[in-house]
């Protein structure tokens, strides 16, 4: 009973582990697809305000009209023109166009064209209130580092770049850069240069951990891990991944090609798991109520069991105290009501064989009798139902089947209807019924070999001239741990030869007198000369039992009977090994 709440326990609890480990997993998973899907939506909303930006500059980079006038330098009336009527008004167009506030610097090749700018004083111009954009010559750009590593070679309509240059790292701005050029040239010659400053709070506004959830954090780093901007969580300026994830944060990743950028989510451990335990929790409960079912089951299961297997041995006490009288009555069409009917018969067959010993031959009295002994051993079917009686109150439900219908295998085909004849076949069925019992018992200490030629099962024998071989192998020829034992079955010329071979500690000397091949079973154990004279009683005295046995080496058990074929259609049972 114990060993099998255990072997119950064990399963449920690993069941009950993995489906644990499943909800665990779909919890992080369906956690991160929606952080997933909300930073997708922030990428969107971050490359939309960029577009909108790169769009004011495609209406400097591809009016060709504007850039013709740039290039104009035929007098000052002509540049002045150009300053007043198209320059200024285009730039404000520019940026009243933007959706987001932007700060537009222009640097213009034609030296006819004059400078306009403001003197911010140290202030981020887009925090001021005065105009949002400045004009400067050309040679104010040329010595500028981020100038000098902007791409040389142009292609038209796309090259423009993204990048935090001067001091717009320290004001929390990022610029977009892009050359001016002279769309009537074949050669695409640069006739100016736009740099358009925008704050990256306006740029990110979208980038809010509350979107996300309480107790995260967002962080935008560059592409040497530094924090540019973020939203909740701790003020760093460096992003720790390995520390967080140490920490077992979940990180949710999303680049940002056009910048270089990553765009990511943590939501902290304490988070994650905040769900997980209460799954954690319910599946506990649910293994600990299947574990609690399980239990009662199998101890009314077994009771159920104990309860008919003690009603058996009941049965059988009586048997033995001489109360053949006594009968099992059970209900149903299980193997222990196949048991009880066998028992019963068995009792009453006794009953009637007894009675009918005494007008008998005293010597076929004798016979008759120690054939009933060999036939129905009390003992075995006692040791045998009491094993049974543990298997049940043990819970192993399967080796307790299996007991009990080779069990009932082995009376059904013991008591043949009454009949001292029975099939070969039968006879074999009836021994492997017996091994199958006893191996439950011995288990890996015993193993049993089987060499039956097809042509046996053609012929009759008596009946039980096998079994209690085996029998007394079991009980006297082990040397330790371990027996094996071989049967064999064939047809020699005009006789049936059975053995029963075992590597066992053979016969003790003074025991059989000719140990090589000797007749004189005086000395043989009881079981052993019942076979040889029920045999002989029915056969002749030309067959019987041969034993060939050497001490520490084994013994041999030969068995021959005449050919005699069998006078009556049997059914069929399992196939013979």
């Amino acid at each position: 009973m114990i060993s099998y709440c255990v072997f119950i326990i064990i399963p449920v609890l690993l069941v009950g582990n993995i489906a644990n480990q499943v909800f665990i997993k779909s919890i992080r998973e369906q956690t991160y697809n929606n952080i997933q899907g909300t930073l997708h939506q922030m990428s969107d909303n971050i490359s939309y305000k960029m577009e909108d930006i790169v769009r004011v500059s495609d209406m400097l980079y591809f009016d060709s009209s504007f850039n013709n006038r740039l290039r104009y330098s035929e007098s000052t009336w002509v540049s002045y023109d150009t300053m007043v009527n198209v320059l200024i008004p285009k730039l404000e167009t520019a940026i009243n166009t933007a959706n987001s506030k932007i700060w537009l610097s222009i640097y213009l090749r034609n030296e006819e064209l004059r400078e306009i700018y403001n003197n911010y004083s140290y202030s981020d111009p887009l925090e001021s209130n005065t105009r949002l954009f400045d004009i400067y010559q050309y040679e104010r750009l040329v010595d500028k580092t981020w100038y000098k590593l902007y791409p040389q070679e142009e292609n038209y309509g796309s090259t423009l770049e993204w990048k935090q240059v001067e001091n717009d790292a320290g004001n929390g701005r990022i610029s977009l850069l892009r050359r001016l050029i002279d769309i009537s040239s074949i050669q695409l010659q640069e006739i100016g240069f736009v740099r358009i400053n925008v704050s990256l709070e306006d740029m990110f506004e979208s980038m809010d951990y509350n979107k996300i959830g309480d107790g995260t954090a967002l962080y935008l780093s560059d592409s040497q891990g530094r924090v540019i901007l973020s939203s909740g969580g701790v003020q760093t300026t460096v992003f720790k991944e390995n520390e967080l994830r140490n920490n077992g944060d979940l990180l949710i990743r999303k680049p940002i090609p056009v910048l270089g950028w990553n765009l990511i989510a943590v939501v902290p451990a304490e988070i994650v798991e905040k769900d997980t335990v209460k799954i954690r929790n319910l599946t506990l409960l649910i293994c600990l109520i299947c574990i609690a079912i399980f239990f009662i089951v199998s101890i009314v299961i077994s009771k159920y069991f104990s309860l008919r297997v003690s009603k058996i041995v009941s049965v059988l006490d009586s048997f033995q105290e001489g109360a053949f009288h006594k009968r099992a009555q059970f209900k149903g069409n299980d193997e222990f009501t196949h048991i009880a009917s066998a028992l019963n018969d068995m009792g009453s067959n006794i009953g009637k064989l007894i009675n009918e010993v005494y007008l008998a031959d005293l010597q076929k009295k004798q016979a008759e009798l120690e054939s009933l002994h060999a036939q129905i051993n009390p003992h075995f079917l006692y040791n045998t139902l009491s094993s049974i009686s543990r298997l049940a109150r043990f819970g192993m439900l399967d080796k307790l089947q299996r007991m009990v219908m080779d069990l009932a295998k082995f009376y059904r085909l013991s008591l043949n209807d009454g009949r001292n004849i029975i099939s070969v076949k039968n006879e074999l069925e009836q021994a492997q019924a017996y091994v199958d019992i006893q191996k439950i018992k011995y288990d890996e200490r015993m193993q049993v070999t089987y060499d039956f030629e097809p042509e046996v099962v053609r012929y009759e024998t008596v009946k039980l001239i096998l079994q209690p071989f085996i029998e007394n192998v079991l009980e006297h020829a082990w040397t330790g741990d371990y027996i094996h034992v071989r049967i064999t079955a064939r047809v020699l010329e005009d006789v049936l030869e059975f053995k029963i071979i075992d590597n066992g500690v053979g016969f003790p000397p003074g025991r059989v007198l000719d140990n090589t091949g000797g007749q004189d079973l005086t000395n043989a154990g009881y079981g052993i000369r019942n076979v040889d004279q029920r045999i002989k009683l029915h056969y002749g005295s030309e067959y019987g039992v041969t034993l060939f046995s050497r001490a520490g080496i084994g013994t041999t058990v030969r068995i021959v009977i005449p050919l005699v074929k069998r006078t009556a259609a049997e059914g069929r049972s399992k196939t013979l090994m």
